[in-house]
């Protein structure tokens, strides 16, 4: 579906939902519980429990969670064994949930190391019974605090991507907003407040055991090599409940920017402030640190907050060109990503046929063009087309490895045996053989395509004619 590297908050949070069996986004978000659940009570606008453990409800929350399937908890059920334990103790859970005595599971924690090599990434992994049961909570939280969030919040909500926010950020740098205030959060998603969160919510939730059973989900324990350590802060991500309530949390920033009249952009924890100058954006920077420290108690990462031009800075994986109507572009940080992850992929292909090596590869080269077939600088896809293509070629010509296998291929895929033999024979490196005119012949473009290989200026084509 951006690491302070946000095409991977794009990733990072695919991969706590692959994970944890977190929330969708862009596809319909939470599916809301209808009005007419049958042992729904009050009116429309109130929100108890009894909404929350409706039967419809708790059935849409199952198929969301079976569907996300997701990694096991510190219980190690998986998915596949959710409906057998909910037939036989349901029951006695639903009883604990009105009565206001259900305990969540610790959960698991798991790290993941965040892009660029700089440090991991902690995800807590809730049982899949707490999925459920924050899945049906957010089922019927977010279509009440949805409608009243910012337009220009477009983080983890229904109907609204990744995509929408570069187009926002794109129209204001176009209307004369040449300067960014990029903002970066510390450790948001570990250093939330428990009681400043809890507040918010407690503005617009009026059933206590709905509060009581949040600030427990908030305070659950995480489980690491077999010990539980107590939480007093932050909201672990890898829970269908946590991306609902970083966005309640950061409401009130977006409030703030607002009654200010700012231009801003904001997806999750990734916020950018659109200004005229740099001493505007400087007075903005040092203004937004104080209201944060001071409202939410969140504290501005100063090393990675900036102001400068949005072309100088990356924003959910793009960055800008410096046009009066600018346009998007692949960051420089998120090609050498790929280009990372592609070697991780071509080293297992010594040795083995070049057609399963492209058969792996293909699923994360469309899935890569597919986030960034918004960029309108395709340079940048036909140079990644052109260094796929020779690592490819590269492994060809190390398997082949002695002069006489290389010359008898050469021969085989129509070069002329004088010539086969001069380039087999020249002594140099694969990566000069795999850029050599001899090599781009024996194994043409055509030939990889053949194979599977997706051509990514291609693609983007595509992409662009399908959208």
């Amino acid at each position: 579906m951006p690491e302070r590297d946000a095409d991977q908050k794009a990733a990072m949070l695919e991969h706590a939902r692959r994970v944890g069996g977190g929330t969708a986004e862009s596809r319909g978000g939470a599916h809301q519980a209808g009005p007419a659940c049958e042992e729904q009570v009050g009116d429309q606008g109130s929100l108890t429990m009894e909404e929350v453990v409706c039967r419809e409800n708790m059935l849409a929350a199952y198929r969301r969670v079976v569907g996300n399937k997701g990694a096991p908890g510190v219980d190690g059920m998986t998915v596949d064994g959710l409906a057998s334990m909910l037939r036989r103790r349901w029951q006695a859970i639903r009883e604990e949930l009105l009565g206001d005595a259900y305990c969540p599971a610790p959960v698991r924690k798991v790290e993941t190391p965040k892009p660029g090599g700089k440090g991991v990434r902690m995800l807590g992994i809730p049982t899949v019974l707490d999925r459920l049961i924050q899945q049906a909570l957010l089922q019927v939280l977010q279509p009440r605090f949805d409608p009243t969030f910012s337009d220009s919040s477009f983080g983890f909500r229904p109907g609204r991507s990744a995509h929408q926010a570069l187009e926002r950020a794109r129209a204001h740098i176009a209307a004369g907003y040449r300067w960014v205030v990029d903002l970066d959060l510390e450790k948001f998603f570990d250093r939330v407040n428990h009681d400043v969160l809890m507040s918010r919510l407690a503005r617009r939730i009026k059933d206590k055991r709905i509060l009581r059973l949040i600030r427990r989900y908030l305070r659950a324990g995480m489980m690491e090599g077999g010990l539980v350590s107590q939480r007093t802060e932050g909201t672990p991500q890898g829970g269908p409940l946590s991306p609902l309530l970083s966005n309640v949390l950061l409401d009130e920033l977006d409030q703030e920017l607002e009654r200010r009249g700012h231009r801003f952009v904001r997806y999750a924890d990734d916020c950018n402030v659109y200004v005229r100058s740099r001493h505007a954006g400087q007075r903005v920077l040092t203004s937004l640190e104080r209201f944060l420290s001071k409202r939410l108690r969140l504290t501005v990462n100063r090393d990675k907050s900036a102001v400068d031009r949005p072309w100088k800075r990356k924003f959910l994986g793009y960055t800008f060109t410096v046009h009066y109507q600018p346009k998007l572009k692949v960051a420089p940080e998120s090609v050498k990503r790929f280009k990372g992850r592609v070697r991780e992929i071509l080293r297992r292909g010594r040795g083995r046929r070049l057609a399963d090596v492209i058969a792996e590869l293909r699923p994360v080269l469309l899935g890569w063009m597919s986030y960034y077939r918004k960029s309108q600088v395709r340079i940048t896809f036909e140079q990644l087309d052109q260094w796929i293509r020779r690592k490819l070629r590269v492994i060809l010509w190390r398997q082949w490895k002695r002069p006489w296998t290389r010359a008898k291929n050469l021969i085989r895929r129509g070069l002329a045996r004088d010539r086969a033999w001069i380039s087999a024979t020249n002594g140099r490196g694969p990566w000069w053989n795999a850029g050599a005119r001899h090599m781009n012949q024996a194994v043409p473009t055509r030939y990889l395509g053949q194979l599977g290989l997706v051509n990514l200026i291609q693609e983007s084509r595509r992409l662009a004619c399908s959208h």
